[in-house]
């Protein structure tokens, strides 16, 4: 590689790192809890469930208790497991009976919990698992721009990793083993942004592929449904398998009731281990009615084998049917694999603590490429005003993403103390708190101070959620492992393991510092 190359790579590197730095490190540092989102939701109601990624209400029951509220007759029910939660989504949309009044007939959303049939919409029902999960690809912003930001970050992030693999690769082995902890600053921290930045490139790569295809795919497909589709973009949506078909409505009632169990037993049936996530019932009540039974099959069977099957109620004939066991189409990899890649779902607990941990290594290289930055222009020959001006920039940079770990922390205490929270209440709690620290360290500008006291403060708050979970709802841990509440268990067990983490940390930071010290009162 030439040296003009190797300077233009380097440049564009860097550059490119210190623009989406901050939105970065937001999306790294919630991404890695939304890993976790389930657990959370279910830890924050002193829910666990015991059969994950699949419905296991008895939809019968669900649908009768439905129609003693209001009239189902010609309406378009959807049930969906959405999360591994208690609750379950619950879509009614608009009766096709004209002889309903307009209030009568309109269509609803809400959550139902499959224990107790209550009901709770969505602001009321927002937990801190779903806040974080949100957070990390900005839906909070105004809907579409949070979306777009995060989607385009995702992409110059992957432009940052390409360019910082090539400006690396000539020394990448070498320096791989490479790591001088008493060298000077600069050398300690490029020796770790580049080891960590390796070992952590196939999952950044995944993410910063699958991100980006999540968040810009609107904007990916919108030149289809110009020159394709005529701009038909409801056809587009169809052939993608987004969306549902239609049936006409015969405004005829069935003589008969209908089972929804039957069908879905005669799916579970036909396919082994088969986890139906997802019912549709299509003119319920009508001569023309449909029901719809979709899911997976067990990600240990196969990664991606979603199907779903549709029957005619009238005469219990079948549809159309996808099969989950033929060979995967090319469509279902690019929308299936990359969820799975995305989530990383398929590999039980195993996986996503593995995918926690990396994308904390990848904070961690966000962070060492900032202070690189900062260290590589610290240097005499640069006038004193610019200095100062790189030294405040990465004071802002510093207290704005390590303040996210005590906020976070205290966030888990706040939703045992105030349950349940909302929507409204996590919004200014988080959104506050995280303005006021991040105030708090700007103003010592100490970028030391910033350091220790954000992973101090944050590990004692991680230590003490486990105690006010047992406070407020006596679920202590040996009384969560006795009763088999697994996901209330992992996520005391989690903080504990984090904040000893945060811990043992703060041991090595003070124990490098010391010999520093020392060195400084001796000259």
């Amino acid at each position: 590689m030439s040296k003009r190359t190797y300077n233009i790579l380097f440049h564009l590197h860097t550059v490119s790192g210190i623009v989406i730095s901050v939105a970065l490190y937001v999306i790294f540092f919630t991404g890695s809890f939304a890993f976790f989102r389930d657990e959370i939701v279910n830890w924050e109601r002193g829910h666990t469930v015991k059969a994950p990624d699949e419905i296991t209400v008895d939809l019968d029951e669900t649908v009768n208790n439905l129609s003693k509220e209001q009239s189902l007759f010609g309406r378009d029910i959807e049930l969906r497991h959405y999360y591994n939660e208690q609750r379950i989504g619950v879509n009614l949309g608009a009766s096709k009976d004209t002889l309903l009044s307009k209030d009568l007939a309109a269509g609803s959303f809400y959550y139902l919990d499959t224990k107790d049939n209550t009901t709770t919409d969505y602001a009321s029902s927002y937990t801190l698992g779903e806040f974080l999960y949100r957070l990390h690809f900005f839906a909070q912003l105004p809907h579409p721009y949070g979306y777009y930001l995060s989607g385009f970050v995702a992409f110059f992030f992957l432009f940052a990793i390409f360019t910082g693999i090539l400006v690396h690769w000539d020394k990448i082995i070498k320096n791989f083993y490479v790591f001088r902890p008493r060298a000077k600053l600069k050398t300690l921290w490029t020796d770790a942004h580049t080891a960590l930045g390796v070992i952590g490139f196939p999952f950044q790569f995944v993410y910063a592929v699958t991100g980006a295809f999540f968040m810009l795919k609107l904007l990916l497909v919108a030149p289809s449904v110009l020159a394709l589709y005529d701009g038909d973009d409801k056809k587009l949506y169809e052939d993608l398998e987004y969306s549902h078909p239609e049936f006409a409505f015969d405004n005829t009632p069935l003589p008969t009731p209908v089972s929804i169990n039957d069908y879905v037993d005669r799916v579970k049936k036909k396919w082994k281990d088969f986890k139906v996530t997802e019912v549709h019932i299509f003119n319920y009540g009508d001569t023309n009615m449909h029901v719809s039974v979709s899911g997976n099959l067990d990600y240990k069977d196969k990664l991606n084998g979603y199907g779903y099957t549709i029957f005619k109620v009238a005469d219990q004939s079948v549809h159309s049917v996808k099969d989950p066991t033929l060979k995967t189409s090319y469509l279902d990899v690019v929308k299936g694999i990359f969820f799975r890649l995305h989530f990383g779902d398929y590999g039980g607990y195993g996986l996503r603590i593995i995918s926690f941990i990396m994308g904390l290594i990848g904070c961690f290289v966000i962070l060492s490429g900032v202070l690189i930055w900062l260290t590589a222009r610290d240097k005499k020959n640069i006038p004193l005003k610019k200095r100062k001006f790189n030294e405040g920039v990465v004071r802002y940079y510093l207290a704005i993403c390590l303040s996210m770990y005590p906020i976070t922390a205290l966030s888990f205490i706040m939703v045992q103390v105030v349950n349940p929270a909302g929507m409204s209440m996590l919004y200014k709690f988080f959104f506050i708190g995280w303005l006021l620290i991040s105030i708090l360290f700007i103003l010592k500008k100490d970028n030391y101070f910033t350091n220790k006291y954000s992973l101090l403060s944050g590990s004692i708050l991680g230590l003490a959620i486990p105690i006010v979970n047992g406070i407020y709802t006596g679920n202590w841990l040996w009384v969560s492992y006795s009763k088999r509440l697994e996901q209330i268990l992992f996520i005391d067990v989690f903080w504990i393991l984090l904040a000893l983490t945060g811990f043992w940390v703060l041991y090595k930071m003070n124990k490098q510092q010391k010999p520093t010290v020392q060195t400084a009162k001796n000259q």
